[in-house]
């Protein structure tokens, strides 16, 4: 599914941002890919985006801004998850990919099968948030009871709260949770169940986080896991627990995920662009350009976890590999 960028009520300091532009790209024709750095030039053309939808409000912030600048390039974004992204992309159906893991070795052998060469940019950094309606009593969570509730043994077998901690309420325990294509549904089984794709069946799965949300909110005992920017878009009626791994409780933000507190569940989040769009799509180099100029501007303004010193260095540096 794909979407025309919108204006999206979450985000509301997007038009009172002072941006860098599409100017600061330069000018220059570049001599590694052959394409032009855009400048100040009038662009057209489509640009298709898919794949994660924990990644999708971050490149929905920079569509919007970068609509601004050239309001004749029509890009869409959508939320496959990210191995539905990836499916697509590697099958050359998309221009960028938005992931919330990187890509793995099968996928990868895909796309070079199909001649899809690529680039990997980390765009933001994310901590994975579980959730609960806010009438549960509990406000934190170990990694082995969440172990507990998301394993796959688990299914049909614990269903009420006080089941994982005789200390949690007598409430009936309703999930909510991605997909098997969502790369947060990969992470989390990983981290949490020890492999990735292991998890529980009896719950509500959606690739779309604002299902889970709503599912969660509205559900007495709902308990779900997504990324932050979700909870921080709606904190207002659902309740993020604290996780402890061993060391206490931490609470998810944007400094615990940064300096490494909030472990296991901070994580990274990427785009991946096709090198041979980039080269020779102008519209699609002008959008990975601004995005990528833009990118402390649009992560603060999309409410998400800018990157470290280091982690822009790799990214420009990725960029420029394209240039």
């Amino acid at each position: 599914m794909t979407r025309p960028f919108l204006r999206r009520t979450v985000m509301p300091g997007l038009a009172a941002l002072t941006l860098i532009g599409l100017s600061a790209c330069g000018g220059e024709e570049s001599s590694s890919s052959g394409s032009t750095s855009t400048g100040d030039a009038s662009l057209s053309g489509s640009v298709i985006i898919d794949g994660s939808s924990t990644v999708e409000p971050l490149s929905t912030a920079a569509t919007e801004l970068f609509g601004e600048e050239q309001p004749d390039v029509q890009v869409t974004v959508g939320v496959l998850g990210t191995g539905g992204g990836f499916e697509s992309f590697c099958a050359g159906k998309t221009d960028i990919s938005n992931a919330s893991r990187p890509i793995e070795a099968e996928e990868a052998k895909v796309c070079k099968d199909a001649g899809i060469e690529y680039t990997e940019m980390q765009v933001a950094t994310d901590a994975l948030t579980v959730v609960a309606n806010p009438g549960v009593d509990v406000d934190c969570i170990t990694t082995e009871q969440l172990k507990t509730i998301w394993e796959p043994s688990a299914a049909d077998k614990i269903t009420n709260w006080n089941q994982v901690d005789p200390s949690f309420p007598d409430l009936p325990l309703e999930l909510f949770g991605p997909g098997t294509d969502s790369g947060t549904f990969d992470y989390f089984t990983d981290t949490i169940n020890g492999e990735e794709g292991a998890s529980r069946d009896d719950y509500e799965a959606s690739e779309d986080d604002n299902v889970l949300v709503d599912g969660v909110a509205n559900t007495e005992g709902g308990m779900g896991y997504f990324g932050f920017t979700f909870y921080e878009q709606n904190s207002d009626k659902l309740k993020a627990l604290q996780i402890d791994s061993g060391s206490g409780c931490v609470e998810p933000s944007a400094e615990t995920a940064q300096n490494g507190e909030y472990s296991p569940l901070s994580r990274p989040l990427y785009i991946y662009v096709a090198n041979k769009s980039y080269a020779d799509k102008p519209q699609v180099a002008g959008f990975v350009d601004f995005y990528i100029a833009n990118l402390p501007a649009i992560t603060e303004a999309a409410l998400y976890i800018p990157l470290n010193e280091e982690q822009s260095q790799e990214t420009e540096s990725a960029l420029s590999g394209l240039q």
